[in-house]
């Protein structure tokens, strides 16, 4: 039996800590249930037939249930680790860890959480963002406008926002993706001069979303505007990755696959800017057994073809076209299927197409066969105004489409009481 509380005050103090078990959520699922956006939905969540699966019966969900398991919203791994009273009891009591000075002190531990989600993973309005391709470019030349360079240093600033809430809230999964986020958004701001921050930051991703441990101050560190690191720091790698026996127990590896999809096609990136091609290649190639058994749907497609075309670039900077154009081949089928196939996903197909050809056109001018490129180049732009139509086409349906819903709300809304005899 417990102790008696000396008072009312402390009586209702107990009575307060004390948690009500019928108005707790459900417990977490099995861990072997938790599969994310692996399972396929029965119809699609959005209108229309883009998410439909090529190669099985099904819709993609855009990913969601994958960000909600990386997120991590209904904090399932603390309640499997403490257990449902104890971590609950720490709920009621603000013990959880969260942001308690700033901006965001006023939020609760579960929406900051959703500020996190936003921090990396809303889509911009910005013409560089609206791409889904994977590729990388060496797009700094010194020339950018204030503009773009206002918004690739806004968009870098979130990222190391983002690795800074993830560690305030213990969450390596995001912690992983936020230093993905980072090193890709330091290749967009710096060019090659920031590759090598930019590997750093993919390589310390994958250590998180490993089998081994890793250092929380070590990490921590890339939230810095100017990191400076320290070469004769010694590391303390007390924290188990997501690949780690100890925590499979509480997450699935799923979560280390997702983040461990995203730090190699990003390492390889910052490899390709150094000119470390071959490592590039084999930075690139360490996704594909992760996304074998994961659906042909246009999301996954492009992380697919983005993977090929970056692959065909290493080897056409090598000088090697041949190999280069069995690579842009595969990139430039997967979208071709999507455009082919009934009730296919064309944009994104389409997509697909333009960005294989596009590299290809490039890398037959470095090969010396320019009229060839230019041939290319011109199917290119011939299927982006075609894209453009479809993309405007699309556009007023989602349009017509919301107007016709609000209208009917507002008629329903306004339909008169049915009288009660």
């Amino acid at each position: 039996m417990g102790k008696k509380a000396k008072s009312s005050k402390g009586a209702l103090k107990a009575k307060e800590r004390k948690i009500d078990k019928t108005t707790l959520p459900p417990p977490p699922k099995p861990l072997v249930d938790e599969v994310g956006s692996a399972k396929l939905l029965e119809e699609p969540s959005l209108p229309g037939s883009g998410y439909k699966a090529l190669d099985r019966e099904g819709f993609d969900d855009g990913g969601v249930a994958d960000l909600t398991l990386v997120i991590d919203l209904e904090d399932s791994v603390l309640r499997r680790k403490r257990g449902e009273n104890e971590y609950f009891s720490a709920l009621k009591a603000d013990l959880l860890p969260r942001v308690t000075k700033g901006p965001l002190a006023h939020m609760t531990r579960r929406e900051q959480k959703i500020k996190l989600a936003k921090l990396l993973f809303s889509e911009e309005e910005h013409e560089e963002d609206k791409n889904p391709s994977e590729v990388w470019m060496d797009t700094v030349d010194g020339n950018e406008d204030a503009a773009t360079k206002k918004h690739r240093a806004e968009r870098l600033a979130s990222a190391r926002m983002a690795l800074s809430l993830s560690s305030v809230l213990r969450e390596p999964a995001c912690a992983s993706l936020s230093l993905s986020e980072i090193s890709k958004r330091r290749l967009a701001y710096y060019g090659k001069d920031g590759a090598e921050a930019a590997l750093r930051c993919a390589d310390k991703a994958i250590e998180i979303a490993g089998a081994d441990f890793w250092d929380r101050d070590e990490i921590e560190i890339e939230a810095e505007e100017s990191p400076v690191i320290d070469p004769k720091y010694e590391k303390n790698a007390t924290a188990p990755g997501l690949a780690h026996e100890t925590t499979l127990k509480l997450l699935p590896i799923r979560v280390s696959h997702l983040c461990l999809r995203s730090a190699y096609l990003h390492r390889g990136n910052a490899l390709a800017a150094l000119g470390r091609e071959d490592d590039a290649r084999k930075s690139y190639e360490e996704v594909f057994p992760m996304l074998d058994a994961e659906p042909r749907c246009g999301r996954l497609d492009w992380e697919r073809s983005s993977l090929y075309v970056n692959i065909g670039n290493t080897f056409s900077r090598q000088g090697n076209y041949a190999k280069a154009n069995e690579n842009y081949s595969i990139a430039e089928k997967l979208g071709t299927d999507h455009i082919e196939v009934e009730e296919g996903n064309r944009i994104d197909g389409m997509g697909m197409v333009i960005v294989a050809k596009r590299a290809r056109a490039f890398a037959l001018k470095k090969d010396e066969k320019e009229a060839e490129g230019k041939t290319v180049l011109k199917e290119v732009i011939e299927m982006q105004l075609k894209l453009n139509e479809e993309n405007e086409k699309k556009k007023t349906e989602e349009e017509a489409k919301k107007l016709e819903e609000a209208q009917q709300a507002q008629e329903a809304g306004a339909a008169p009481p049915v009288a009660v005899s």
